[in-house]
């Protein structure tokens, strides 16, 4: 599914490039939640960002936009650590283990400066800054491999479903698979990406919507141990290919508001 951070790199790259306006990404980040409130993880970068130090109510997203614009950021990118697997965050750090931790971050391009949300409380979504140092230079994920690769897992996904025989025994799964695929892919995306980009977001969606089914279902029951893990094992190069094209999209569309920019 996309995420807060998927949302954030995208729209606020598109902002920042002159495809966007600042009320359209602060609409774009409500879907993900009504109230956002801003934090920095120490006193120097909260002084920096104009924002609260952790531990205090959190500013407003508007705030932390003026910040970016001040900044001079170009953009962002998204990072979706798993453990084993924590590229994009510069070693280890407390950014790297509160973004592995939560599973995804946005580090921002032309500042040392990355942001990971949490949800804290129903309804409310907390953006924490940090101050990154160098930030670590992007790995190019081309769009064209990582398509190829998710199209494979499409495949081995429709045949895991089946050997585990989740449509068999669990009535309704087509139904459940396409109600979870459309609240996947409500997010809105700024006019101008990539058609090829949010195809490829769509398929990772409908593939991890697949994935999500049939790692939650246990046919005749919950499963021992030993299945579980062999069904682990079995879905998690899968998995590695949903998050490696959702990155790769995410890339391609900051990438295309940053080449817009550069024309004008």
């Amino acid at each position: 599914m996309s995420t807060p951070s998927a949302t954030f790199a995208v729209w606020v790259s598109a902002w920042l490039n002159g495809s966007a306006a600042a009320d359209d990404v602060l609409d774009a980040l409500s879907h993900w939640a009504p109230l956002h409130d801003v934090v920095a993880v120490d006193q120097s970068t909260a002084d920096s960002l104009d924002v609260p130090v952790r531990g205090q109510a959190g500013g407003q997203v508007a705030g932390l936009l003026a910040a970016v614009r001040r900044a001079e950021v170009s953009g962002g990118r998204m990072v979706l650590p798993v453990p084993g697997d924590v590229r994009g965050l510069g070693g280890r750090s407390e950014f790297a283990g509160v973004a592995l931790h939560a599973g995804e971050a946005v580090v921002l391009h032309g500042a040392p400066l990355g942001l990971v949300p949490e949800p804290i409380a129903d309804g409310v979504l907390r953006w924490t800054a940090f101050d990154i140092g160098d930030a670590p230079a992007a790995e190019h994920m081309p769009l064209g491999e990582a398509e190829h690769e998710l199209t494979g897992a499409m495949r081995v996904a429709a045949g895991v479903l089946t050997e585990l025989g989740v449509a068999k025994h669990r009535a309704g799964v087509r139904e459940e698979i396409t109600a979870r695929v459309a609240h996947r892919s409500a997010a809105p995306w700024p006019e101008g990406t990539p058609p090829r980009a949010l195809r490829v977001l769509q398929r990772a969606n409908e593939v991890s919507a697949i994935l999500d089914l049939a790692a939650e279902d246990s046919p005749g029951g919950a499963l021992s141990s030993s299945s579980a893990r062999r069904r682990a094992d079995a879905l998690r190069p899968l998995f590695d290919a949903v998050r490696i094209a959702r990155l790769a999209a995410v890339d391609e569309a900051v990438r295309v508001f940053s080449d817009h920019a550069d024309k004008h």
